[in-house]
């Protein structure tokens, strides 16, 4: 049985190479050296251990995202990916999101490094990477630039998780005013107004002219 099968092996082997079963053999025995030694040569045992080592080192996973509730542009500043251990932030149209995990994109040397630590706003609506469009003002946009920004946004929402808002600042213009008219107003309540003090003194003028 096993000569037959050596047999059809060796026809085979002829009729579809076109070789002698000991030219055949030889030739795949030479191939096979020679992968060994070209594996040999470029690669060692220990590069495969530690490529793959250093792969995961690269893809631990992310620390879960913290919600820092409101903070300031300036405190947002803080997580534009320069400091490896605080998370990358980004915010859009007020609302921060944590963009961690495609810190190749907005992380440093990323396309989209100078979006992060930002409301980059109206740079997204616009994409623009000008420094004067890197902020939250979306005023004066075109319909079609609000509705790119809404894509964004969407996008934000179902890709990242929010972690907190940008705080805004409210002018205290109204409130300095009436604290001037309320200042203003105190001398008149504690003491005598200037025209009842010319009456009182008219009257005592008089009171001396009749003595």
């Amino acid at each position: 049985m096993a000569l037959q099968l050596w047999e059809t092996l060796k026809e085979a082997i002829t009729a579809y190479t076109g070789l002698s079963p000991a030219t055949f053999f030889t030739l795949l025995a030479l191939l096979w050296a020679i992968y060994y030694v070209v594996t040999g040569l470029f690669g060692s045992s220990d590069d495969h251990h530690q490529r793959p080592r250093s792969f995961e080192e690269q893809m631990e996973p992310l620390p879960p995202p913290v919600q820092l509730g409101e903070i300031s542009e300036e405190e947002l500043k803080q997580y534009d990916g320069s400091d490896p251990k605080k998370p990358l932030l980004m915010a859009i149209k007020g609302q921060i999101y944590d963009v961690s995990q495609s810190r190749m994109f907005y992380g440093p040397g990323g396309p989209y490094a100078l979006f992060a630590g930002k409301d980059a706003s109206r740079a997204l609506a616009k994409m623009s990477f000008e420094d004067k469009d890197l902020t939250g003002d979306i005023s004066g946009l075109g319909p079609f630039e609000l509705e790119a920004l809404q894509d964004w946004e969407y996008k934000f929402m179902s890709k990242y998780v929010k972690v907190g808002s940008i705080k805004k600042t409210v002018p205290l213009t109204e409130g300095a005013d009436s604290a001037e008219a309320s200042t203003d107003a105190k001398p008149a309540e504690d003491g005598p107004s200037d025209g009842a003090v010319a009456t009182e003194e008219k009257s005592s003028g008089a009171d001396a002219k009749e003595e």
